[in-house]
């Protein structure tokens, strides 16, 4: 079988029109790759890219604690007053710290807003609906951006690996971050198929150790994956401005940063 070779610039029609308002695109891409790290020799940091242990802590704890008081006590009350308590608790140590307002109170609205749900319905599924619809609506925009051409997880790893958004002219690395953003896709499409039937079902205890297991550790894994597939065949370190200089040279022209 014939393997289009990885230096190949070839581009579809979509390729040869200027790219417009490309300082937002930047601006859109930096804001997208802020919370994603790399290590100094370029990798991906998956560990700092997902909040590091205090950020896994507080995305984590406050659902298993819900899921066991109420697998414990039956009570829906109790069960959210837990998983409330312990949020607010590591959002008062945030501020404590001096931390970004939005970073020390976006944990625990999530988690208050849950277990809204599920008292306003008396009902521990509850718990659970908001993140049905974040990860519908988190699917459609990542498919969407698959559709024009510009998929999201290309702004993030091209950000952080100093490519900027130019992959976008090169047919082939814009193959590669469209596969890794098709990852993702498949990860909100799967939360969905696999919770929702147990959410139908009334399984509290199943519904909870899912969304617990394709929380955190399922985006970590495909996040890493992710950045495997779209990684550059080349190891050439370039700046965002040299790779953006460089649009007559062949092949893939961002790749690491040194950071």
């Amino acid at each position: 079988m014939y393997n289009e070779p990885e230096t190949s610039t070839v581009m579809d029609n979509a390729e040869h029109e200027p790219i417009n308002n490309k300082e937002p695109l930047e601006q859109v891409a930096k804001k997208l790759a802020g919370r994603t790290a790399v290590t100094r020799v370029g990798e991906l940091d998956l560990l700092a890219s997902v909040g590091g242990i205090r950020g896994i802590a507080e995305a984590i704890v406050p659902a298993l604690v819900f899921l066991i008081s109420f697998i414990i006590t039956t009570d829906v009350w109790t069960s959210a007053l837990f998983a409330v308590g312990l949020a607010a608790l590591a959002s008062l140590m945030r501020l404590l710290q001096r931390q970004p307002l939005t970073q020390a109170l976006a944990g625990v609205l999530g988690v208050a807003v849950s277990a809204a749900v599920a008292l306003l319905q008396d009902d521990a599924r509850g718990y659970y609906v908001i993140g049905f619809y974040i990860s519908a609506a988190y699917g459609a925009v990542f498919a969407l951006s698959m559709a024009v051409k510009w998929p999201i997880m290309g702004l993030i790893y091209g950000w952080v690996r100093g490519e900027g958004i130019g992959w976008q002219k090169n047919l082939l690395r814009r193959r590669k971050y469209q596969i890794a953003t098709a990852l993702m896709v498949l990860v909100f499409g799967a939360r969905l198929l696999v919770q929702l039937p147990m959410y139908w079902a009334d399984d509290v205890v199943a519904l909870g150790t899912a969304r617990l297991v394709m929380g955190v550790p399922l985006y970590a894994l495909v996040l890493w994956f992710g950045w495997l597939v779209s990684k550059p065949a080349k190891d050439r370190h370039m700046t965002r401005d040299q790779f953006s200089s460089d649009t007559n040279t062949p092949g893939e022209s961002g790749t690491e940063p040194r950071i």
